[in-house]
């Protein structure tokens, strides 16, 4: 990779891969591109960048020539419950734009695309411990049907188009750089927040719901990782399983309560958000991804919270004071 395009770069994985991501390939040769939500400082500030609707194939295909693009991380998409909320912008941006990709990819031929998919592409049949790499998948979300179109697509693109399309299921991620947003697992953010503000936090999922859930710099190296894996290596290609830690609500308020033992949780749970989370798997068998690229996650629970509780705590003591 030597010229990249970031789609979807002011969301919460775009806001931790473009500096990591410059800070590896220069920042003049990693084009951040946002549409809806403004880039961050850090990011407009670093390194080049540019507006792009994922919806618009005319305006992929001219920033890939404009800036000389020879890979793209696509980031852009509807999260789960906002997917469900408006199902003609989901498929917009979440299936149309993925092809407007794919086809701008490959008209301009390069080199690797990363589209990562979700443990929402799972449905109620895996929804156990260590589910496999390859296993039927019946998602019952707007969000998880997309993210199988995208694997199914990523791998099309590869097999039959002799494209480079990589991508890993994400578990849901925790990360200190951006607010929470309609996420299924972004309770996991949220508490945090919450923690730290009011030192007590209202749950939409039950204490008992084990999901897997990922720390975001354990996120950013397996992004980089399956980019950089050896195609030689590679028997799977837009559908990697990658694993890191599974725990419910309560069990991440017990692990911040070790820090701020005057938490407080209670519960007020969401249907439908509910009914999503109960369609997911527990726990990720990653095996592939540990074989076939070296994967291997660096933060487990308790490093995780003393973590986000330092950044994060550091962070909101920076922001202004509001005088309402």
């Amino acid at each position: 990779m030597k010229r990249i395009l970031v789609t979807g770069a002011a969301g919460q994985i775009g806001s931790d891969l473009v500096p990591a991501l410059r800070s590896k390939y220069g920042d003049s040769n990693v084009v951040a591109a946002g549409y809806v939500d403004p880039l961050s400082g850090e990011i407009q500030d670093s390194g080049p960048c540019t507006s792009i609707d994922v919806t618009r194939f005319d305006q992929i295909d001219a920033a890939i020539k404009k800036f000389d693009i020879d890979s793209l991380f696509h980031l852009g998409s509807i999260l789960s419950a906002s997917a469900e909320q408006n199902r003609t912008r989901a498929h917009h941006v979440n299936i149309d734009g993925l092809f407007n990709v794919l086809e701008a990819s490959v008209c301009n031929k390069l080199q690797v695309v990363v589209t990562p998919s979700s443990i929402a592409a799972f449905g109620p049949e895996a929804s156990g411990d260590k589910v496999p790499n390859d296993t039927i998948q019946r998602p019952i979300s707007n969000y998880g049907i997309s993210k199988v179109f995208g694997e199914l697509m990523g791998n099309y693109y590869s097999l039959n188009l002799g494209m480079n399309v990589r991508g890993v299921r994400l578990p849901g991620l925790v990360s200190w750089k951006t607010e929470p947003t309609a996420g299924t697992t972004d309770y996991a953010v949220a508490i945090f927040y919450a923690a730290i503000r009011e030192n007590s936090y209202c749950c939409y999922l039950r204490p008992d719901t084990s999901l897997p859930i990922m720390y975001m710099p354990d996120a950013i190296e397996a992004l980089i990782g399956v980019a950089e894996a050896d195609e030689v290596r590679l028997e799977h290609y837009a559908d990697f399983n990658v694993n890191s830690m599974s725990f419910t609500p309560e069990e991440l308020a017990d692990a911040i309560r070790l820090r701020l033992p005057d938490f407080t949780m209670e519960y007020e749970i969401d249907p439908l958000r509910q009914s999503i989370a109960d369609s997911w798997p527990n726990s990720l068998d990653d095996s592939a991804a540990r074989k076939e690229w070296g994967w291997n996650p660096q933060y487990d629970l308790p490093f995780m919270v003393d973590d986000m509780l330092e950044n994060l705590g550091r962070k909101l003591a920076s922001e202004p004071v509001s005088m309402d």
